[in-house]
């Protein structure tokens, strides 16, 4: 039931993502953003509208998540590991707010991360607020759509989803997280130190099996370098042939030795086709291509704010995509 009223919101860092999560939710009727919090010590008393490269908006940015009141909701934009973002989860889970978070392994970490999963649940279920990871991706494009694009199946024998995107379009802080710009062995050192991927294919392919009744036996992560083929140049980044232009990564998911997810994600400053494709092989055989891919930057923005509104209707704990009133779009008119 849609309401007049409209949310209030804190949002819990003031970095590239914060930003822009902030200045989609100046857009918009049905959220307000009323504190922003940030711990860096050069964000403490900075005007929130002035650092988001606009209008001076007379909110000031502080280090404390007490200063915040009055609030409805919290959105946390930090961190996308659980043992970093969890003391920040439990701090605002104590000050009576629920969460939606950006942080990716907080999509689905009931099998990765176990213990922190019942701490965070617990703790929310005693305060009786709920708390929701999510994003485009993982989120939505590469789990929850194509869960639910299975709803209309007999049956499902294996799923593939397939994400390419041109990253020249991104922000900067996903094109280096990409490697973009590297040199192979460059790009090899922080791949094998552990630095460079995308975060959540392995969350995703943990919620696809556990909607669809499947045990994963294990699950496969491979990262390769997409090497630019011709010389690429951006407003930020400079990329010669024989240069890293991105990354491709390839999950898999593996049910009685039998490969039943395969998810494939490729970012690359200059690829040639991007796209969002869907295939389900099972009866009906499914196969859904979104042309030209959904940008990711409006996208996890937009499904952020418009989670505000579910996660005040769930059920309190820890919860997913699958447990939360359906996700749409309240705020644009």
């Amino acid at each position: 039931m849609k309401t007049n009223t409209p949310i209030n919101a804190a949002l819990i860092g003031a970095g590239p993502l914060g930003i822009n999560i902030y200045k989609y939710a100046l857009k918009r009727r049905d959220i307000i953003i009323t504190h922003v919090i940030d711990i860096a010590p050069s964000m403490t008393g900075k005007d929130m509208g002035t650092i988001s490269g606009i209008d001076a908006s007379g909110i000031l940015i502080s280090d404390k998540i007490s200063d915040i009141k009055d609030v409805n909701v919290a959105i946390l934009a930090t961190v996308s590991d659980l043992p970093r973002i969890g003391p920040q989860l439990l701090s605002l889970i104590e000050a009576g707010l629920s969460v939606v978070t950006t942080c990716e392994e907080m999509f689905f970490p009931w099998d990765s991360s176990k213990d922190w999963s019942e701490t965070i649940d617990r703790a929310a279920k005693d305060k009786n607020v709920a708390i929701l990871g999510t994003g485009v991706n993982p989120g939505f494009m590469m789990d929850t759509l194509p869960t639910m694009l299975t709803g209309v199946c007999e049956h499902v024998d294996r799923i593939e989803v397939r994400r390419y995107q041109d990253a020249q379009f991104r922000r900067i802080p996903f094109q280096k997280k990409i490697g973009a710009g590297l040199t192979y062995d460059e790009f090899e050192k922080k791949k094998n130190e552990g630095s460079l991927r995308h975060v959540g294919l392995s969350e995703s392919m943990h919620f696809i099996a556990h909607q669809l009744g499947w045990i994963l036996e294990r699950t496969e992560d491979k990262i390769e370098a997409v090497i630019s083929e011709r010389n690429v140049v951006t407003e930020s980044l400079r990329i010669m042939s024989g240069q890293v232009a991105g990354i491709r990564q390839t999950g898999t998911g593996i049910v009685n030795g039998v490969e039943r997810i395969k998810l494939t994600f490729q970012a690359s400053v200059g690829e040639l086709e991007s796209y969002d494709e869907i295939e389900i092989f099972g009866t009906p055989h499914i196969r859904s291509r979104i042309m030209g891919g959904v940008h990711g930057d409006v996208a996890t923005c937009s499904i952020i704010l418009n989670a505000c509104h579910s996660i005040l209707k769930a059920a309190p704990g820890l919860r997913t995509m699958a447990d939360v009133p359906m996700i749409t779009s309240i705020g644009a008119v």
